[in-house]
């Protein structure tokens, strides 16, 4: 949010050992490059303000640590919501790039997949290749120590923002908050325990003096009244920061009928008190400061309608549903808001809104609108039961119409991973079943949609974030329940941790197996989930025997030209014997590959894994050369769509190679082998089982031993 003053000027602002197995097998996800990286190098939720009243001892505090030679510091600047933490933060940061010649970075680490994502973006603008951020994204390698190793070597200095860290074990869990020589941190959170802040010098912000914070209301509305006036109208809104800025957006965009803070304050007077929730922060000094939102936002809503704007009032509800990340205005642009908003009427109710700042428009790689947590708590808390479900539902169907029912493979769409939190907001509040089933069904797609752009870190969180919620509403033997574990047991497979997914998928098998008659497809599903890990495990037999009665099931079902039947017999391809394997590929009439093109395309996901699982096949019976040509065309089509530091672009010039040496290319193999080593190296790491092997086989190439023949 944001105060606007005179000619639009803001004056204050207050915010809310992992072990790799090469297999493969890449037919479940064709995860792209990275696309869609979220803008870093400006805050979030408005603008700084222009006056910063009071905080001046903090500040000097914080601007000597990003003045020349200031570094290896961590600041954590702590208070409840809306008392003003962002407003400091971003008032440092525009000194610091402006004044100071530092790089500024912000993130918003409000949650896993948020904070991730923002780091990793922080790291592709101080340069890690696009081969390196795929790795992190995929689990190949740790994303915090890729982030910092990107920081630490940075030319210029820098300060990295982490706002909204309410919840701070999720800095701590994957190693993301430390001290660099090459930078400095600054944190904004509620939760000032000393046990989540080690080594990082803790700042309380709380409300206001009385004398700054009705300087607030005058820098924001200079013409409506006297410092007197408005000494009186702070003290009743108990100095908050947010509820000052509010008021005071108020106050200056009356403009057919302009009010006085003497008339202001008369309208203070008699209202509802609403019993908000701020996420275990200290609460103020006042007895009464838990309705002191509600008493500013509520006014600026009834102007609006007197104004003839009424939508503005439902268009907020309807926001409140959501989490207070930035919203993609896509949703907006959705048939369904009609039955909360007139389509023709959305745009005039959000530009009242804007203008009111209880929202502003935010563009992190995304055009988005985002409000302030305590604003959204204090609307919901409004709300009756019907007015909540009936919000809920047209929200839910709202995020339903912008995620696909069948994700495609491809490249990381930012604006899905923006829907994650919303998604979770959104089964939190709903308290009907109908509705918490709706927004199941769209979390399990989301998490889908995650897991096929190769982001199966974000997937693996959203999945378990949404059973955590939804199991106690709907039941454990719930479909949709068990299609959220299912997707859990997916991503821990493409993370490398098959016991973990092993144990997940048989769990889901088995209560499928109890609830659903006998080859329904969520028990193909199973048996296809569950084989992934099994293999890895070295449990082969048990499977084959999954793959097999899915193949035949999926078949029986749906066809052999079906999607998921050519994906079953794909993967059969790399795990069945070699006796079974020769005579698959010898009676067959016509190439796996051939019939992949043939039913779904040539640039199906399907076929495109077909062409190196079959090239995989062809090298383990010996017939190299037509490995090679296999091999040679995976790797240029998965180049044109991914990149050529994907993993899987890289498997399969690693297959090319081999094979190439196997027909005698040695010097062809050699380079092409020491390509692939080289991006590994970059990508992954020195030490990294892929690497390793690589390099392995190149030295083998460049090496060969003396074959004496006799």
């Amino acid at each position: 949010m944001d105060g606007r003053a005179d000619r639009d000027g803001r004056v204050y602002q207050a915010s809310g050992d992992q072990h790799i197995v090469e297999h493969h097998h890449h037919g479940d996800a064709s995860p792209g490059p990275w696309a869609g990286t979220e803008s870093v190098r400006q805050p979030t939720g408005g603008r700084a303000p222009l006056v910063l009243r009071d905080r001046v001892e903090l500040m000097q505090t914080l601007r000597s640590a990003v003045l020349p030679g200031a570094s290896n510091q961590v600041f954590v600047l702590h208070g409840m919501g809306g008392c003003g933490k962002t407003a400091v933060a971003r008032t440092l940061f525009q000194f610091a790039t402006t004044e100071s010649n530092r790089i500024g970075f912000w993130v918003n680490a409000a949650d896993r997949a948020s904070l991730r994502s923002g780091m990793l973006a922080v790291a592709a603008d101080r340069g890690a290749t696009e081969g390196q951020l795929n790795a992190a994204r995929n689990g190949l390698r740790a994303p915090a120590d890729l982030v910092w190793e990107r920081l630490e070597e940075s030319e210029s200095p820098w300060l990295l923002v982490l706002d909204n860290a309410d919840s701070p074990e999720i800095l701590q869990d994957g190693g993301w908050l430390r001290a660099n020589p090459r930078g400095t941190v600054l944190v904004t959170t509620r939760r000032a325990a000393a046990q989540w802040w080690p080594h990082a010098e803790l700042h309380h912000v709380g409300v206001l003096p009385r004398e700054a914070a009705a300087q607030v209301l005058c820098d924001l509305a200079p013409a409506s009244g006297t410092l007197e006036q408005a000494v009186e109208i702070a003290d009743r809104l108990g100095r908050l920061p947010l509820a000052l800025t509010l008021a005071g957006g108020f106050l200056s965009h009356q403009v057919i009928e302009p009010w006085s803070m003497e008339k202001y304050g008369a309208h203070l007077e008699g209202q509802e008190h609403v019993d908000l929730m701020d996420q275990g922060a200290a609460a103020l000094a006042q007895r009464d400061d838990r309705h002191l939102i509600t008493r500013t936002w509520q006014l600026s809503l009834d102007a609006l309608a007197a104004q003839g704007v009424q939508e503005s009032a439902s268009l907020l509800r309807l926001l409140a549903c959501y989490g207070s990340d930035p919203l993609p205005l896509v949703l907006l642009k959705t048939q369904e808001i009609n039955s909360i908003v007139p389509e023709a009427r959305a745009e005039m109710a959000l530009r009242g809104l804007l203008d009111q700042s209880l929202t502003a428009l935010v563009d992190v790689g995304v055009r988005c609108v985002q409000s302030h947590a305590v604003l959204l708590a204090s609307v919901r808390a409004g709300l009756s039961h019907e007015q909540a479900d009936h919000l809920t539902r047209t929200a839910a169907r709202m995020l339903n119409a912008v995620v696909p029912v069948i994700p495609e493979g491809g490249p990381r769409n930012l604006q899905m991973n923006l829907l994650a939190p919303h998604v979770l907001a959104l089964l939190h509040h709903a308290s009907d079943v109908s509705v918490v089933n709706e927004v199941l069904d769209v979390a399990v797609r989301l998490a889908w949609a995650l897991h096929r752009s190769g982001d199966y870190l974000s997937a693996l969180e959203l999945a378990s974030a949404s059973t955590v919620i939804a199991e106690p509403k709907l039941g454990p033997d719930h479909p949709l329940v068990l299609s959220a574990h299912s997707r859990i047991g997916r991503a821990l497979f493409r993370l490398g941790r098959f016991e973990e997914s092993e144990a997940v998928n048989r769990q889901v098998l088995g209560n499928r197996e109890r609830i659903f008659e006998a080859e329904h497809p969520d028990i193909l599903e199973s048996y296809f989930g569950l084989c992934l890990p099994l293999h890895q495990l070295g449990r082969t037999t048990e499977g084959l025997a999954l793959l097999q009665r899915s193949a035949d099931g999926y078949n029986r079902l749906f066809g052999e030209g079906h999607a998921l039947t050519l994906r079953s017999r794909v993967v059969l391809l790399e795990h069945l014997p070699i006796n079974d394997l020769s005579a698959v590929i010898n009676e067959a009439a016509i190439p796996l590959p051939q019939e992949c093109v043939d039913h779904l395309g040539p640039d199906h996901d399907v076929t495109l894994s077909a062409l190196l699982s079959y090239g995989f096949a062809l090298f383990q019976l010996g017939r190299f050369e037509e490995s090679a040509e296999y091999a040679r065309k995976a790797a240029e089509k998965y180049t044109i769509r991914q990149g050529p530091d994907y993993p899987v672009t890289l498997s399969a010039n690693f297959l090319h190679a081999r094979s190439q040496a196997a027909l005698g290319n040695t010097k062809f193999a050699a380079e092409l082998m020491a390509t692939v080593a080289d991006r590994r190296k970059q990508n992954l790491g020195a030490e990294h089982p892929y690497t390793v092997i690589t390099y392995q086989r190149l030295s083998e190439l460049r090496n060969p031993p003396n074959n004496i023949r006799h």
